[in-house]
């Protein structure tokens, strides 16, 4: 049997896009409802989060609806000359949708965990709120951001049920790990389906303990800063 390696790389390439564009979505969206005050700021909060306890099947449905053929955004791209639904930039929004709220939470949580006093000593100095943002809040906040972006990756990487609705199971294209082993199970190829769930195990295991490491190194240096 030839043993194709598409899936893997397809997987990464998901994730490693999500993860990127989800940091930076979730660290805007973070910063500014952490210290946001006004009207509505429960309803935004929950519409941010839906994603994350709304099953995913019902989150592809509603991407389908969004950009599928008769959506409002599906109706633009097809005006445009180009479509998303059942094409690789399907699984990237999949994958960002799901990841987005871990982002999201995580980085605002350590954002409101921030003294208030600190940041504005730093208006006090003449800093811009851009330069506080990444001066101050950014590092202040790390790791909890850098615990973020780790699961954003690992549910990124783990997406299935909203990347079949809207990405399907196209080999060499959308099929990604999920997705094969889903197939593989379905077909009776058991022995394949039980690789590519090992390959995804280790995948997910390596991310996760490098970051333990890296957080544990980062507590050891602060410690040994303060002697």
């Amino acid at each position: 049997m030839t043993w194709d390696l598409t899936p893997l790389w397809i997987s990464l390439k998901t994730a490693f896009t999500a993860t990127l564009i989800t940091f930076f979505l979730g660290l805007t969206a973070a910063r500014w409802m952490a210290f946001y005050s006004g009207r509505g700021k429960g309803l935004i909060d929950g519409l941010l989060i839906m994603p994350l306890v709304l099953p995913p099947t019902v989150v592809g449905f509603l991407l389908l609806l969004l950009f599928g053929k008769n959506g409002p955004l599906g109706q633009l791209l097809y005006q445009l000359g180009t479509t998303i639904i059942f094409s690789w930039p399907a699984t990237v929004i999949a994958a960002t949708t799901v990841a987005f709220p871990l982002m999201y939470k995580t980085a605002r949580g350590a954002f409101e965990q921030i003294d208030t006093n600190v940041l504005n000593a730093a208006r006090t100095l003449g800093a811009s709120e851009w330069r506080v943002f990444w001066r101050v809040i950014i590092p202040l906040s790390w790791p909890g951001i850098a615990a973020g972006t780790v699961l954003s990756f690992a549910r990124a990487l783990g997406e299935f049920g909203a990347t079949l609705m809207v990405a399907g199971n196209i080999p060499g294209k959308t099929a990604t790990i999920p997705v094969t082993i889903f197939f593989a199970a379905e077909g009776g190829e058991m022995d394949k389906a039980l690789i590519w769930v090992l390959i995804i195990l280790a995948l997910s295991f390596t991310v996760i303990m490098a970051e333990s490491y890296w957080s544990r190194r980062q507590y050891n240096h602060s410690q040994v800063g303060r002697f």
